[in-house]
C-alpha cells in the first residue's frame, strides 16, 4: 500500500522525507536560479526603492539637520563667550578712555597755568588745587591745598587761567581760603588797560547768574573807554598787585552826577569751573619796597 494513501478517518500527511526531499530540490533550484539568473534582483530592487531609500533619505536629512543644530549651538556657545570677553574689552576701554579724557582736560589746564605763569613770570608763585568750596554754582569763595607750611599768607593774590581770581583770605598749615573778586563782599581798585583810568570792580552773584560783575566810580571825562575794553588791577590797590587781568568792559552807564560812570564788567577767569589756581607769593608791600 503507498505510503500517502488516506485511510479512512485519518488525515492526510506527507512523509518528512518526501517533504525534506521536495525542500531540498526547491532550494537548489532557487540557488540555481539566484547564480545565474537577476530574476529576484529586479523586485528586490524595487522594493527596496520604494521602502528602503526614502527611508534612508529621512535619516540622512534628519542627521544633517541634527549635524546642522549642533554646529549652531557651538557657534552660539562661542559667540556668547567671545561676547563675554569684547564686553570685558569695552570696559576696559571705557575706564582708560575716561581716564586719557581727564589726563587730557587736566592737562591742558595744567598748560594754561604755564603759559599764565610765564605771562606773570616777574612773580613768584605756588601752585594749588582746589579741594573745597562753598555752596552754590560758582567758586565765589574756596579751599586749596596749600598753606603757610608752602609760604602762604592772608592777602596774597591768587590766579587763574585767564586773570586774577581773588586773595588768600584764611590760611591754615596745609590749607588756605579764597576770597574770589566775585564774591558780594569783594571790592579791588582797578584801571582799564588802554587809558589807564580807574574804578572799583565789585563782586556781585546775582549778576553772575548772567555771567558779569559790576564796576562803579569810573572817572571818564574824555569818554576813551568802551565796551570790550581790558580792565586790570591799579598801582593803588593795598591788596592787589597791579596789571593782572580781571575782565573787560561788558557794559557802560553814566551816573547820575554826570562826573562817573558804571556798569557790568565780564571776568576773565571762568569761575564755574575752577581746578587749579596758582598763588603769588610776592605780597604787595614787598614789591613797593623793592
Amino acid at each position: 500500500m503507498s505510503p500517502v494513501i488516506k485511510k479512512k478517518g485519518e488525515k492526510f500527511t506527507i512523509p518528512s522525507k518526501y517533504l525534506l526531499f521536495a525542500l531540498t530540490c526547491l532550494c537548489t533550484v532557487l540557488m540555481a536560479l539566484t547564480f545565474s539568473t537577476d530574476i529576484f534582483n529586479r523586485p528586490l530592487n524595487a522594493a527596496v526603492g520604494y521602502i528602503v531609500v526614502p527611508f534612508q533619505q529621512g535619516i540622512s536629512k534628519m542627521g544633517s539637520w541634527l549635524s546642522g543644530r549642533k554646529d549652531e549651538l557651538v557657534q552660539i556657545r562661542q559667540l556668547l563667550e567671545e561676547n563675554v570677553r569684547l564686553q570685558q574689552q569695552v570696559d576696559e576701554l571705557l575706564v582708560e578712555n575716561t581716564l586719557l579724557q581727564q589726563e587730557k582736560s587736566e592737562l591742558s589746564r595744567l598748560r594754561e597755568l604755564y603759559q599764565l605763569d610765564n605771562q606773570y613770570d616777574e612773580y613768584h608763585k605756588v601752585g594749588a588745587r582746589i579741594i573745597a568750596r562753598d555752596s552754590g554754582n560758582w567758586y565765589s569763595t574756596f579751599l586749596i591745598d596749600k598753606g603757610t607750611d608752602n609760604g602762604l599768607e592772608i592777602n596774597m593774590n591768587v590766579i587763574a587761567s585767564g586773570g586774577l581770581v581773588g586773595r588768600v583770605s584764611e590760611v591754615g598749615p596745609n590749607w588756605a581760603r579764597v576770597t574770589s573778586v566775585i564774591a558780594d563782599n569783594s571790592n579791588v581798585s582797578a584801571k582799564t588797560l588802554s587809558s589807564s583810568d580807574t574804578m572799583i570792580v565789585s563782586g556781585d552773584l546775582q549778576a553772575m547768574h548772567d555771567g558779569v560783575i559790576r564796576f562803579s566810580q569810573l572817572i571818564d571825562s574824555q569818554d576813551n573807554v568802551v565796551v570790550g575794553d581790558k580792565v586790570v588791577t591799579s598801582h593803588i590797590s593795598d591788596r592787589y598787585l597791579p596789571n593782572i587781568l580781571i575782565g573787560t568792559i561788558h557794559t557802560i552807564n553814566r551816573d547820575s552826577n554826570n562826573l562817573t560812570k558804571s556798569g557790568l564788567l565780564t571776568p576773565a577767569v571762568d569761575f564755574e569751573h575752577l581746578e587749579e589756581v596758582l598763588v603769588i607769593t610776592d605780597m604787595k608791600w614787598e614789591m613797593e619796597d623793592a
